[in-house]
């Protein structure tokens, strides 16, 4: 019974880790461009959007659809690089143990 206790203790500690990691994670952020830094796009650690800044130059009313691209091209490297960021820090806390339900 005493390794239950410990154990216990154990993943309470984990948890509460955790907890702190995900309210740091909120304050991280990482950017992505398109078009050359044309379109910037910034994520933070819970996977949203913080801001996005188009330049002036690649707003062309004639060619809508080539911004738009530029855009979701934008938006998908920065979601892609936040989940990258939140899986090292998680992997970093937990050892490299994969635990369901944790990213």
């Amino acid at each position: 019974m005493k390794g239950m206790g410990k154990m216990l203790k154990q993943a309470q500690q984990l948890q509460s880790k955790m907890v702190k990691l995900q309210e740091e994670l909120a304050e991280k952020t990482v950017e992505a461009t398109a078009g050359g830094g044309m379109v910037k796009v910034v994520a933070n650690g819970k996977q949203q959007i913080v801001s996005i800044q188009i330049e002036r130059e690649v707003v062309d009313p004639d060619d809508v659809e080539m911004l738009q691209d530029l855009i979701i091209a934008a938006v998908n490297e920065a979601l892609s690089k936040s989940q990258e960021m939140v899986s090292e820090q998680m992997n970093q806390l937990t050892g490299g143990l994969n635990i369901p339900g944790l990213m």
